[in-house]
Formats: C-alpha cells, sequence, structure tokens
C-alpha cells in the first residue's frame, strides 16, 4: 500500500482541526485533515441551536477550567475574539449579539463553517479526507509519524491531534485522542460530561417534570461557583443556563442551592406586603413573578401548611424562613444526562506536558494537541470556541 507524504496530519475535521488546516497551509505546509464522520464540522452546525455562538466579546482568562489555569493566557492573547470576528466580517457572515456578550451568527452555522472550507480551499494544500479512521500512529525514527487509516497509510512531520472530547457521540466524538496522548506518555485527567443538564431520581424529579418547558431567572451556586441566568424545567431534571454553567463546577454526590429570585430581597418584600396587603396568600403576591404553576410547586415545597393563611397572619419568623428557603432551595441531583448531550467535556491532556505558546507536546517532538482534547473547558457563551481558534493559531504557526 502507497504511502501519503504530507507535512502535516490533522485529526479531526472540526473547529480547531479546519482552523489549524488552513492557517498552516497559509505558511506552504502540505496538509492532510483525516476525519472519521462521513461529514466535516458536525458539530460547528449543531452548535448553538444551529447559529453559532462563535466567540464572545468579554473574553478572559478566568472564563475557562483547567488544572493549569495560566496555560490558556498565551494563546488567548496572540489570537484573540476580534482576531476571529474580523475573518467573520471578511466573509460578511451577519451576526448579532445577545445577552453577556455572546456572538451568534444570523443566517446559521454553515456560514461558519463554509467560511473555514474556503480559507482551507484558497490555499490549494489542505487535503480532507472523511469516513477515515486512524488505526494506529508510529513515531518514525528519523522524524515525523506513520498513520495508519482505514484509507491507507500517511506519513507527516507534525501530527495535530484535534479530536475533540466525548461529548455528544453522535456527531463523531470519540477517545482516540486520549489514546493517543497515552500512547506517547502523556498524563490526561479523568473525563466527564459538561455544560450539560441535572437529572434527578428523587421527588424533586416529579416537580420539574410537572414543570417541564417552564423557565424562571435564578442563581444556581456552590462553594465554587454561581450564576444567574434563567434555569429551564425538564422531564428529567433541571437545564438552561445556568445549570448548564454549574454542572462544569459539580460533581457526583453534590447538592447546590437555587435562589429563585435573586433581584428581590424577599425578606423585605413579604414584610412590606405584610403591611400594605395583609389579605393576600403568599402564592398570589408570588405569582406577580413566577408564572403559576411554578408558585403552586414551591407553595408545595416550602409552606404547604400554609397555602390558605393570609400573609397578615403569619409571624415575620415565618416570613424570613420563606424568604430564607426561596433564596436558598438545595437540592442534590443523581447525575446529568452525561456526553449524550453535553456540549463538553472536561478534563483531558494534562496541560504541563504540553507547550502554552506552540502547543507542541513536551514528551514528543511533533505531536501537538489544540481544542477540547485539552484539560481547557470554557464557560457557556462561545469560549469553547474562542479557544479553539486560538490553540489552533498558536499550533498552526509551528507545526
Amino acid at each position: 500500500m502507497s504511502t501519503n507524504q504530507y507535512d502535516v496530519l490533522v485529526l479531526g475535521a472540526g473547529a480547531s482541526g479546519l482552523m489549524t488546516a488552513y492557517m498552516a497551509a497559509q505558511r506552504g505546509r502540505k496538509v492532510v485533515v483525516v476525519e472519521k464522520a462521513n461529514k466535516v464540522g458536525k458539530k460547528i452546525l449543531m452548535s448553538g441551536g444551529g447559529k453559532c455562538n462563535f466567540t464572545n466579546l468579554y473574553v478572559e482568562p478566568s472564563n475557562f477550567i483547567s488544572h493549569n489555569p495560566h496555560f490558556v493566557i498565551s494563546a488567548l492573547t496572540r489570537y484573540t475574539n476580534w482576531d476571529f470576528i474580523g475573518l467573520v466580517c471578511e466573509y460578511g457572515i451577519e451576526y448579532e449579539e445577545r445577552k453577556h456578550g455572546q456572538l451568534f451568527t444570523i443566517n446559521g452555522a454553515k456560514e461558519i463553517l463554509a467560511m473555514l472550507l474556503n480559507e482551507c480551499e484558497k490555499t490549494g494544500l489542505v487535503d480532507i479526507k472523511t469516513n477515515c479512521e486512524v488505526k494506529a500512529i508510529t513515531a518514525l525514527d528519523e522524524q515525523g509519524f506513520q498513520i495508519a487509516t482505514t484509507l491507507g497509510y500517511f506519513e507527516a512531520e507534525s501530527v495535530v491531534v484535534a479530536s475533540g472530547g466525548l461529548s455528544i457521540p453522535t456527531l463523531g466524538g470519540s477517545g482516540i485522542g486520549y489514546e493517543i496522548a497515552k500512547q506517547f506518555g502523556h498524563h490526561v485527567y479523568p473525563t466527564r460530561a459538561g455544560l450539560v443538564p441535572f437529572t434527578f431520581s428523587d421527588s424533586f424529579k416529579e416537580v420539574t417534570t410537572r414543570l417541564s418547558g417552564n423557565a424562571v431567572d435564578a442563581t444556581l451556586s456552590n462553594d465554587l461557583n454561581s450564576f444567574t441566568e434563567a434555569l429551564l424545567f425538564t422531564h428529567r431534571g433541571l437545564s438552561g443556563p445556568s445549570s448548564l454553567q454549574l454542572s462544569n463546577y459539580w460533581d457526583v454526590g453534590q447538592s447546590f442551592k437555587i435562589d429563585f429570585l435573586p433581584s428581590v430581597d424577599l425578606q423585605d418584600y413579604l414584610k412590606a406586603k405584610k403591611q400594605s396587603q395583609p389579605k393576600a396568600l403568599l402564592r398570589t403576591l408570588l405569582g406577580e413573578h413566577f408564572p403559576k404553576s411554578v408558585v403552586v410547586e414551591l407553595q408545595n415545597l416550602i409552606w404547604p401548611e400554609l397555602a390558605e393563611t393570609a400573609i397578615g397572619q403569619l409571624s415575620d419568623e415565618k416570613l424570613e424562613h420563606i424568604a430564607t428557603r426561596l433564596h436558598a432551595f438545595e437540592v442534590k441531583p443523581s447525575g446529568t444526562e452525561g456526553y449524550r448531550t453535553a456540549e463538553v467535556t472536561l478534563g483531558g491532556v494534562d496541560t504541563t506536558e504540553v507547550s502554552s505558546k506552540t502547543m507542541e507536546s513536551k514528551k514528543q517532538k511533533g505531536l501537538y494537541f489544540v481544542g477540547e482534547i485539552l484539560d481547557v473547558t470554557g464557560h457557556l457563551g462561545g469560549f469553547n470556541f474562542q479557544w479553539a481558534w486560538s490553540s489552533a493559531h498558536a499550533a498552526s504557526q509551528y507545526v
């Protein structure tokens, strides 16, 4: 079987892989991208509900989770959100800002994918092979690598692992990148699903099932972090931005608190209502802030025995207790929906063993890691895409 010769082999045709490919080719490098799925960029196309939240206006190192938090600084500084926004503008891709600085395409994620593929095509130096699964990688004695695939053998001076994480296996997520890292002596932090909805198996699951489809603005918090955004009730548990964000800081067996009304001091509010509307029921007053069905469930959870008691009949102490529960309602998920619906994979290749300047392995010359395979996970809001672009740019200048 003949061997195809390239300067760079990129494993994975997702965001970081395509970005690495075209930028390396711009430097005159002959690149092959191998992708095991039948199409490229599947995760790009489904991201952001098909609108692709491609970056954020406010990118800071604090938006990323890693055992080595300073690792992201170099790459993010050298290829910024504004660099990628500039490329998007060059292509005339229309986008909009949503809350928290999130940038989404107006006409769909396909435009971002088309842009990356066009940049690859313009160089004339990028070959993309789909339905191509890597079977083995061997480091050659002199330099470079031989890569055995289902489409034959390739040789390349540099190999860039851009295979992503384990999230959403139906879109091609797999563990091949972690296996390659371990093969060449890398430590890989245990992986788990991130940016993922919570599930429940206790009585609270019945509550979320009954409330399925309802959303409220809430603060979810534990000892590590807190997020104030929409909270969505589902048939399985809790979703929405606040849940997804906190899932990155949660592990099985832990509980967290929900503040159902973070914008109101309920102690003051209820005591004032006791004076101005003494005959009102609590559920009537809270109906000003929540959908009726949500109020009924909260009443059953927190003050069932006082459901028909007018607020004027309740002691200040009782009102303080109810306010405290509404501001810090504790729940204990049984788990999450797992990789099936997770947007990202937490953990991954230990970044202390990778150059923050070049993304090259410190264990094996010519081996690079970019994007989600590394132990770097962004918050919800375009940060994981920005990490893909920035880490890809860093590697592309050195492969």
